[in-house]
Parts: C-alpha cells; structure tokens; sequence
C-alpha cells in the first residue's frame, strides 16, 4: 500500500470534517437513543492531533458540540472510549476511585501483523490482495459465531484503514459486560494460542468443539486458494519444513521423503499429506495458517480506546470504513477512498455546481446535497446508516416491550 503524504493533512481535514465526516449518524449512533440519562456527554474521546499530541478524556453535552471541536481541532486521528461514572472532561476534579469505566462496545481488533509467521507474501505494515482473505476469515468466523453462538444482534465491522479490521458489538446488554465477561468471550474465540517461540499454536481434542467445525468449514472454502495457491505453503523446502513441523514424528521423516522425490506444487503434497495424517492434524495445520488471531488486551479492558470509524489513517490517507456483512468477500481495502481522493472528487462537484449555476441551475438546491453522497465514500456511509437504523428500530421495539411489560403489571 502506497504510502500517503501526511503533511497534506492539515489542508485536507477541515474540508473533511466540513463536507464528508457523517456526524449526524455518528451521534445517533452513540446516543443508543438516550437509554440513560448523560450518557453521551460520559463518553470519552480521544484525539491525536499534529506532531503526536495525544489528547484523552475528551468529552461533549451533544454530538453537535462534538462536532464543533472536531471541525475546530482537526484531529488526526479520534478514538473511542467508555462511557464513564462521571463526565471524562472532569475526571481531576472527581474523587480518587469515583471516576470509573462503566461500560463500552465490546470490540475486537485484527491485525495483519499477527499473522506474519504464515503469511508469505507481505510482513509488519504492507498487505495484499493475497493475504487480505485472512481479514475475510476472520470477519466471517467471528461474526457467524457472535450472531450464532451469543445471540448478538448488532456488529458494526470497520476497516482500520491500514492493515486490519475492528469489531465493535452494540447490543445493550453487551455493553454492560464486566471485563471477566469479554476475557470469557475472547478466551472462547481463542484457538490458535502461544507466542513466537510456539512451533505448534493449535493443539484440538479428542471432541471436537462445534465452534471449531464451524470455523473449518468456512476455512475450507477459502484454503485451497489462499494457503495452497496463493501463499504456496508447500512450494519450497524452507515453507514445507514449517508444515511438518506441525505433524506428529512418526509419519514427519515419511512425508519429506515423499516431498523430496518429485518436484510437486502445494496442491499435490497437500494431497500426499493428507494421507498419512489424521483428520485432527489436518485441521490443526489449516487452523494455525488461517483462524482470526485476536489483540485480547483490545476486548478485556472497558476503559480501552479504539480509532473510531470514519477516522483518516495518517500514514496511508484511507478512511477507517464500515464493511458491509452481505459483500465481505467483494471487500478490497485497496478500493477504500483516500481523504485526497475525496477532496478532489469534492472540488469536481464544486466546479459542476458553478457551472450549473452560470448556466441557470438551482445552486442553492445542489447546495445542500453537496457532501459525502457525491464522492465515493457514499456506499460506505449507506452501511453504516443501515446499520444505525437497525441499532435504533431494535431499540423503540425494546421501549415498547418495556412499557407494554408495565401496563400488564
């Protein structure tokens, strides 16, 4: 990925904020519909503005007010925070002890760079095409699992506008969860464990768990293309060697020799491997090269920051994006708008309304639609509307039952 000119920032940000930032959804989205009393204004923001000056503890009566301090600070980078005991904006003058996290999404961080030790193609910071399908395995056995295995209704996937993806999981009830809570839910989501010095990070049992099906047969759709063809794992001596370190001694010395013999590619000393090895082992070796390796620090902690959706990436200008669920595999990061790039298409426009208006076109009318709808952050905005509807209309129908609830008594 191209690396962005940040010093464009400063005369790229007001324009973003003025004309593209949603922040009209933004607020509807974190004002969960008013569920407490002071619920916004307890959020803590944080900003990261030029040359690394690192504000926390931000807060704000009204997303307008929010607003506002954006359009005015420029920040280079926002983050979310929880939501707190007291107002974070007061959090010196609050006795010791008082001032407490009281609850967040429960959020997930995926970070390319976790899976250096099996992906070929790229390492640290860059990506490709090639190993960004580990992104789309990981969006896709996380949430079928959230939905499916936890009952959990609202996920809002974002793009991080670099190397990974963010999860941030809304429903009211998740919210409230101790960090116990999401350690136990990680901990579940957990399967390839230790760190570099482990050779063999999946180790499954005699039963094998329905999570872990669930997870293999999404692998499967994907390993044959991503591990054996693209990432080529069995291709040469030094890529194979790390295979079969993961098979059991007795058959190791067997299976190189096979691989020694003729000049076979991945997808044929998949096949002999295959043979020789049992199921379990089979499973172990496609869940170490490609199950969602998840930050568990990210998702414990309450009082955690995570960038916030919408927010620039100073090293790369890309838009930290919702993914839309029903397209995750059409999603390409390469694809995602620069601020540059939206810039422009925003002076295009300004140029097509002066135009219209010389040429007798309602300017005023153009006016007012001249924003994010016209450049190519609209699909991305669409997603993250849909996606506060739902979040809203599940709430007025949990008002509802609360007061039809009251009525009965």
């Amino acid at each position: 990925m191209a690396e962005f000119d940040s010093g464009a920032l400063p005369d790229l940000l007001p324009l973003y904020y003025r004309r593209l930032f949603p922040f009209g959804l933004y607020g509807r989205w974190l004002r969960y519909g008013d569920v407490m009393k002071n619920y916004f204004q307890r959020r803590e923001f944080s900003f990261t503005l030029r040359d690394d000056i690192y504000v926390r503890y931000q807060s704000f009566n009204t997303p307008q007010e929010l607003e506002k301090e954006i359009q005015k600070m420029c920040p280079y980078k926002i983050d979310i925070g929880a939501v707190y005991s007291h107002k974070p904006i007061q959090h010196n003058t609050v006795h010791l002890g008082a001032f407490q996290a009281q609850e967040k999404e429960l959020v997930f961080d995926i970070d390319m760079t976790d899976y250096d030790d099996v992906r070929r193609c790229c390492s640290s910071a860059e990506i490709c095409s090639k190993c960004w399908t580990l992104m789309t395995i990981a969006i896709r056995i996380i949430d079928r699992s959230l939905v499916e295995d936890f009952g959990i209704k609202h996920r809002l996937w974002v793009y991080s506008g670099r190397r990974g993806v963010h999860c941030w999981v809304c429903d009211d009830s998740v919210r409230k969860w101790s960090s116990t809570l999401r350690s136990a839910a990680v901990e579940y989501l957990t399967v390839v464990k230790g760190g570099e010095e482990t050779i063999k990070k999946v180790v499954l049992l005699e039963n094998i768990h329905p999570f872990i099906r669930k997870s293999i047969d999404v692998i499967k759709e994907y390993f044959e293309e991503y591990a054996l063809v693209g990432q080529d794992i069995l291709g040469s001596k030094e890529s194979y060697e790390k295979v079969l370190a993961l098979v059991p001694e007795s058959v190791r010395e067997n299976i190189s020799s096979e691989f020694r013999k003729k000049n076979h590619d991945s997808l044929q000393r998949w096949s002999i491997l295959k043979k020789q090895i049992k199921q379990r082992t089979e499973w172990e070796i496609m869940l170490q090269y490609c199950f969602p390796r998840l930050d568990i620090n990210v998702s414990k902690g309450i009082n955690h920051l995570l960038k916030s959706p919408f927010s620039v990436h100073p090293k790369t200008g890309r838009i930290s994006v919702p993914i839309d669920l029903k397209k995750v595999d059409e999603f390409d990061p390469f694809a995602v708008p620069t601020i540059s790039q939206l810039c422009h298409e925003l002076d295009t426009i300004k140029k097509d309304d002066v135009d219209g208006k010389e040429n007798g076109g309602d300017a005023e009318g153009s006016r007012k639609s001249r924003d994010y709808r016209k450049t190519s952050l609209a699909p991305y905005v669409k997603v993250f509307e849909q996606f506060v509807e739902e979040l809203e209309s599940s709430q007025r129908g949990e008002r509802l039952n609360a007061s039809d609830m009251q009525m009965d008594f």
